[in-house]
């Protein structure tokens, strides 16, 4: 399979929405920039902030959508035509309802999972056949409290679990930006067992 040729994360902009759960996906870019002194810059055509890094020898780039998230596909659309990219080269980083906080799967296609922006991507792709990082935050327990829950700060300590497991993201996506899904996916779940997967 093709290695990864742009990252998407996926957020709300604007400051109020900084570090609530939904920007779980902001957070992962904004991480893999700052550990290379990654320069953001904004990009009308793509809808969005883009930056250039190499990660494991090779060139990608990365893309904030400036869209609020249900609008994320604009951009997503956009940066893949421009950038001459196959969605099948993109993952696209996203918080995650059904995992608890800390715990981090990849996993290529499927349906959006009510996420917001994935529902927009596959809207205007036509398809699921993209890599996700899907970044768990937890569950509030009841389907009426989730706006609230996604839109919240996480506590303390489940935004510590959150960065603990971009941090292992972060550790194998080398491997996965040159290829080797089977071999990240191997390592980030088995580095992730047990990391977050505690009961309510």
């Amino acid at each position: 399979m093709a290695g990864l040729r742009l990252i998407v994360g996926l957020g709300n902009p604007g400051a109020e929405y900084l570090r609530t759960r939904h920007n779980a996906g902001f957070w992962f870019v904004d991480a893999l920039a700052a550990g290379q002194d990654g320069r953001w810059s904004f990009d009308g055509k793509l809808h969005g902030e883009s930056c250039k890094l190499r990660v494991g020898g090779e060139p990608v780039w990365l893309l904030k959508p400036a869209t609020f998230m249900n609008k994320s596909g604009i951009a997503v659309a956009s940066a893949l035509r421009y950038y001459k990219i196959s969605p099948e080269e993109c993952l696209v980083a996203h918080d995650d309802l059904d995992l608890p906080a800390g715990t981090t799967r990849l996993k290529f296609d499927g349906g959006h999972g009510g996420q917001n922006g994935l529902r927009d991507i596959v809207a205007h792709l036509d398809h699921g056949k993209f890599h996700r990082l899907r970044l768990g935050i937890g569950h509030p327990g009841h389907r009426d409290q989730v706006t609230p829950w996604v839109l919240g700060r996480p506590s303390a300590q489940d935004e510590d679990a959150i960065l603990d497991g971009i941090a292992r993201a972060l550790d194998v996506l080398p491997l996965a930006v040159q290829g080797q899904f089977d071999k990240a996916m191997q390592q980030l779940h088995t580095a992730g067992a047990g990391n977050g997967e505690r009961g309510t």
